[in-house]
């Protein structure tokens, strides 16, 4: 075979989509086993790549999987729902919550803490979750009603919001950093839970995307703000507009007094 005909079956092999981890390095070590004997340069280099991209795949399921050790923990339980939040510290738009029950011991490549991850695989991940989850809900709460109770309120309530969602009823609550006061399920607060569990991690790219699409269709409604980039927090050019054009309909008053 030529050298182009053999790449393109390495590229076809690269080219499975993300879930198919298992089936891509299964296919990767056949190319290894079919062309290992070809000891023309450019093979050479094909199996080196394919090789290494095996070694990339069992190390990204390795990193995974240690996410999960806190799943593993309470094992007992059947629905582990994970929940974070997006968008306490902007100075514009929602707060807003996200509960995800996961499959146990389902391993999502490059799941992550949503900001670890660049936007087109949160746009991925956010795309998988939703297939593959047993259950995700999301809750909300607005820029007049963070101004009305505070964000702390705001927020906790949001989460409340995204754990009556769900279509089953979680016998464990893993939380980023938080309590929900006043919710009769068990509830482990995780410091940096969305790097340490997959179950949060899934919720912070599920919430992550869902506030920026708002945020995107907020740009278009307020135009001026610069919100399709800044989704809302305090950046240089949003806060010029506030100073300039004065706030609209979603900014927190109470979060931008220093700047009216």
């Amino acid at each position: 075979m030529k050298i182009g005909e053999i790449k393109k079956i390495y590229d076809e092999i690269m080219a499975r989509p993300l879930m198919e981890y298992d089936t891509m390095k299964s296919e990767l070590m056949c190319f290894i086993k079919d062309f290992s004997f070809d000891d023309r340069s450019g093979v050479v280099k094909l199996i080196e790549k394919a090789e290494n991209s095996i070694s990339k795949i069992e190390a990204e399921t390795a990193r995974v999987r240690d996410m999960m050790k806190f799943e593993n923990k309470y094992s007992d339980k059947e629905y582990i729902c994970g929940i974070d939040e997006v968008g306490r510290g902007p100075l514009a738009g929602p707060v807003l919550t996200a509960a995800v029950v996961l499959p146990r011991n389902l391993v999502i490549p490059y799941l992550n803490d949503s900001k670890q991850v660049s936007k087109k695989n949160r746009e991925l991940l956010y795309d998988i979750i939703l297939e593959r989850a047993v259950s995700v809900s999301v809750g909300m709460n607005t820029a007049s009603t963070i101004d009305s109770i505070g964000i702390e309120k705001a927020n906790k309530d949001a989460m409340k919001q995204a754990i009556d969602g769900l279509s089953v009823r979680p016998d464990l609550l893993l939380i980023d950093a938080v309590h929900i006061p006043d919710i009769d399920i068990q509830q482990v607060s995780i410091i940096k839970g969305d790097c340490q569990s997959v179950s949060i991690a899934a919720a912070s790219i599920v919430a992550k995307v869902t506030r920026d699409r708002i945020m995107e269709e907020m740009d278009k409604k307020y135009p001026g703000y610069g919100f399709k980039s800044n989704v809302g927090y305090g950046s240089a050019e949003h806060i010029k507009a506030i100073k300039e054009i004065g706030p609209c309909e979603i900014h927190r008053k109470t979060f931008i007094t220093h700047f009216i």
